[in-house]
């Protein structure tokens, strides 16, 4: 409001929206929280008022989610709802759950002093702010109109007789008009600096929900690894077994075929089938290798070592089993960091170090390369510090131009069993 094209912006009338849907809003939910309460109160001596008491009770909710969408019309901050999923599916656990919670009852307190209180404010500043100041500029309108150009009446209050009044009074209204912006604009400030303060979440409802989101994101993050296990074991089960087979049949064939065109066809079938097993196995290592599930992440960091043409002395040690998730990021970044040392490093010895203490797992991967590794050039270091990210870990990158390059990675965990 401060700046000089305040006006001249839509904020004055998004303002004006803000306070008249408020005004609607509110007349609409006194008629209804009357209708409710003297529904219930009339039917509870059968029972039959009781559920519609309970519902009375949870106004608030719809309210709320009216006017977190409203605000948005005079405030760009995003209101987010404090209210928590309940903890078993159904309509008992989500009305448990609901009446529970300090933001449903304070929310219902927002939805009565609305209804009571809030609405008809709104109403009144709209109606001071600009029904007013466009009536008296519509003067000239209405005295050419409605005054047959002799006399008019401006808000049904005075009367307007001849041009130069009419003009007179037109002018006031566009000058008032123009206050009224700024009339509007510190109205509905108030207004949402108010439903803010009612409605947004407090800091413990905040915290609570942060926790939904941690255990939220911690079981996508379980369901992907799981949903990769199972497409690895499909693969090294089913399809991998089956050009296994074909590769061996086609070999009694061979056998068994005399020299000539036809036994060349099968051999080079033959050859075929043993590059696809080949780059099968390459995937499904790159899915979820075997040996990561079998033997755990200190196997699975060996194995990726020694397929590494580079040198690279392994001093990695764990007395326990990690959780799925943890090995397979750390895993993972492994595998990248020794491919980028591979490809880009021209480095000739890397070493892994690593281990388990506290509660964190703990991952360097030096080399002795030429350096200059950037994480934000758009390189595989970025989907691993997504996927170290989502676990709550962190992920270091030293890389000075003439090297060394230095990876490191910390991600929380608890023991898991053997």
């Amino acid at each position: 409001m401060a700046g000089p094209g305040f006006l001249l912006s839509p904020w004055p009338w998004r303002a004006a929206g803000y306070l008249l849907t408020g005004a609607v809003t509110g007349a609409v939910l006194l008629v209804g929280l009357v209708a409710a309460v003297t529904a219930g109160g009339v039917l509870a001596v059968v029972l039959v008022g009781l559920p519609l008491l309970l519902l009375t009770a949870l106004a608030g909710l719809p309210v709320a989610w009216v006017e977190r969408h409203r605000l948005r019309l005079v405030d760009r901050e995003r209101l987010y709802d404090p209210h928590v999923r309940p903890s078993a599916p159904g309509l008992r656990a989500w009305l448990t759950t609901r009446l529970r919670e300090r933001a449903t009852w304070r929310e219902l307190g927002h939805a009565l002093l609305f209804a009571g209180l809030l609405w008809p404010v709104d109403a009144l500043a709209v109606l001071l702010a600009l029904v007013c100041p466009l009536s008296l500029a519509a003067a000239p309108l209405l005295l050419a109109t409605a005054g047959d150009g002799r006399e008019t009446k401006v808000l049904k209050v005075w009367t307007v007789t001849g041009w130069p009044a009419a003009l007179g009074v037109a002018v006031a209204g566009v000058l008032l008009l123009a206050l009224g912006g700024y009339a509007l604009g510190v109205a509905a400030g108030a207004r949402a600096g108010l439903t803010r303060l009612l409605i947004a979440p407090r800091e413990a409802e905040l915290g609570a929900r942060v926790v939904e989101l941690a255990r939220s994101r911690a079981r996508l993050v379980d369901a992907f690894e799981a949903e990769r296990r199972r497409i690895e074991r499909d693969l090294h089960d089913g399809a991998q077994q089956r050009l296994v087979a074909l590769s061996m049949t086609l070999g009694l064939a061979l056998l068994d075929a005399p020299p000539g065109p036809f036994a060349d066809q099968l051999a080079k079938a033959q050859r075929e089938v043993g590059e696809a097993l080949a780059e099968l196995r390459e995937i499904v290592r790159g899915i979820h290798p075997r040996v990561l599930a079998d033997h755990g992440l200190e196997a699975a960091v060996a194995d990726a070592a020694d397929r590494t043409a580079v040198p690279v002395d392994v001093s990695f040690r764990l007395p326990v089993r990690l959780p799925r998730s943890v090995e397979a990021a750390a895993y993972f970044v492994v595998r990248e960091a020794l491919a980028n040392v591979d490809r880009h490093s021209g480095a000739g010895r890397a070493e892994v170090t690593g281990g388990h203490r506290d509660g964190l797992l703990f991952l360097e991967v030096r080399d002795d390369g030429r350096g200059g590794a950037d994480a934000t050039a758009g390189s595989g270091l970025t989907g691993l510090a997504d996927r170290v990210s989502v676990l709550d870990g962190r992920l270091s990158l030293s890389s000075p131009p003439g090297g060394p390059t230095l990876l490191r990675v910390e991600l929380p965990c608890g023991p898991c069993s053997p």
